[in-house]
């Protein structure tokens, strides 16, 4: 299996992946601030336990609270996040490359299919959003909880499937270029 970014010459691909890494991390940097006035009794951990409202009763509870002060962020940190998604996917999948290119066989395989998992996660983040701007235009019904909540769950876990891998390859022996 080939990874997706494999044609990308490979005097470019640390520039890019430092590039998308930064604009990353200040993206996150900006995220942190603005889930800060999300963080109530009934999303203790902000946007992320909106994300992971499982259930109608909790998107209630979370997006009731929300409404006195707190909706503008939420819905603004949503928007966001479709500038966000390709940036993070093209970091990690930089990252899952940079770490394959230096393995072969299975390993390298991995690598392949963490960069199509960092695109994927994206994605399912898109779905996920969708959702939830839903149930933030008052649509607290099924499906939409539901959604967000299985979207989220297969997000992260391909992200940190990406992360995961992109930190053993880093470490992992590497093969001999004899």
């Amino acid at each position: 299996m080939r990874h997706p970014l494999e044609t990308i010459p490979h005097e470019y691909r640390k520039r890019f992946f430092f590039t998308f890494l930064f604009l990353m991390l200040v993206l996150f940097t900006i995220f942190r601030l603005i889930d800060q006035p999300l963080r109530t009794p009934a999303a203790p951990n902000g946007i992320i336990s909106f994300e992971l409202s499982e259930n109608v009763n909790q998107a209630r509870l979370i997006t009731d609270e929300w409404k006195t002060s707190s909706y503008i962020f939420a819905a603004f940190g949503l928007g966001m996040d479709y500038l966000f998604m390709p940036i993070y996917a093209f970091a990690l999948a930089f990252g899952t490359l940079l770490a394959a290119n230096w393995h072969s066989g299975w390993l390298k395989s991995i690598g392949a299919l963490a960069g199509y998992g960092a695109f994927v996660a994206a994605l399912f983040d898109a779905i996920e959003n969708y959702a939830l701007f839903q149930i933030l235009l008052n649509q607290i019904h099924s499906p939409y909880p539901e959604l967000a909540f299985y979207c989220a769950s297969i997000k992260f876990s391909l992200l940190i499937f990406g992360i995961v891998y992109a930190l053993i390859g880093c470490f992992w022996p590497r093969r001999s270029l004899i």
